[in-house]
């Protein structure tokens, strides 16, 4: 019914106003999901322990869906095993001028510039702490205003006010939307955020999981340093990938616009990714693998190229909530 009724209408409007609409659609009458929807699977085989955690399903939502963790808990329903709230940073920001998101409709693709647009971590927290059991991991980011310089001390920030209420930590550094952030994605920076980082957490009674999400414009000579900073870091893992900047073979007439690319053209490229920092590491991290995944195959290709838990977005929007289900039920038949 998504595909054939709901998703005709909502492509017809704006996606930034579609999104908040859906958002009080489903905060409001999320009951209705209940009704029309399948009910999410539940399987004890589906249950994936990942870096001292248990996730219900290994199906998970990307970063950027729910920034300000507004709808962790209606999403929840829906059957994703876990949320990721975010990218978040210390202060609110207002994030680049409209327009800012662009449909690749004959690519099944977004084009996206929103640029870390959040109320700040503050204001998220409020909402975090009306979690149902909810598995939750919090991106997090600096402000635009931030210079490169000075970045540690808003990871660090981030970090230590969302501690109590987050079970994972994902510092983005991947995001082409922010001015030079990608520049902390070099060796020497990063090696220092993600050690800081650490080193706040091991100061802690209980350690949280830290994950690096990367970019999949990497070469592989940098993704062998990403595999060093790891070990020398001793971060939990990776989130492979995030949005790229290649508009190899697109067709769409928004093709051109700035920002990000997410959905069908990044599926190969996330995977080969997946692959590499799977074998060339000797599996010595987990890695959560996202990066167009439309149907069932794509996930199962991830988690057979070295993923221990997938997450969707585009996909998710492009295919509807029943994705989930498909996906959940593939794993089940492959196990």
């Amino acid at each position: 019914m998504y595909k054939s009724l709901i998703r005709p209408i909502l492509f017809k409007f704006d996606p930034e106003e579609v999104h908040h609409f859906t958002f009080s659609i489903l905060k409001n009458f999320g009951f209705l999901a209940k009704l029309f929807l399948p009910k999410p699977i539940e399987d004890k085989r589906l249950e994936r322990e990942v870096f001292g955690l248990k996730f219900k399903n290994p199906v998970g939502l990307a970063a950027g869906f729910d920034k300000d963790a507004k709808l962790f808990n209606e999403l929840s329903d829906l059957g994703f095993g876990f949320i990721e709230i975010g990218t978040l940073t210390p202060k609110p920001q207002a994030g680049n001028d409209k327009k800012r998101l662009f449909r690749l409709k004959e690519d099944s693709a977004i084009i996206n510039r929103m640029g870390f647009n959040n109320g700040g971590v503050d204001e998220a927290i409020e909402r975090l702490k009306k979690n149902k059991n909810v598995l939750i991991g919090g991106n997090i980011g600096k402000n635009k205003v931030t210079p490169n310089e000075e970045a540690v001390d808003d990871y660090k920030i981030c970090f230590e006010k969302l501690f109590p209420y987050v079970d994972y930590f994902v510092v983005n550094v991947s995001s082409p939307n922010t001015p030079n952030l990608r520049e902390l994605q070099d060796k020497k920076p990063l090696t220092e955020l993600l050690s800081t980082l650490q080193n706040l957490n091991l100061e802690k009674p209980k350690q949280k999981p830290i994950l690096l999400k990367i970019a999949p414009d990497l070469t592989d000579s940098q993704l062998l340093d990403i595999i060093d900073i790891i070990k020398e870091t001793q971060i939990a893992g990776v989130i492979a990938t995030n949005t790229t900047l290649s508009r190899e073979n697109l067709v769409s007439e928004n093709k051109f616009e700035m920002g990000g690319l997410s959905g069908k053209p990044l599926t190969k490229r996330s995977t080969e990714v997946i692959r590499f920092l799977s074998e060339k590491s000797g599996k010595a991290f987990p890695i959560i693998g996202v990066g167009g995944i439309h149907k069932a195959q794509d996930a199962i290709e991830k988690l057979e190229a070295g993923a221990s838990l997938v997450q969707l977005y585009t996909g998710f929007i492009y295919e509807g909530p029943e994705l989930i289900n498909e996906i959940n039920r593939e794993i089940l038949r492959h196990s």
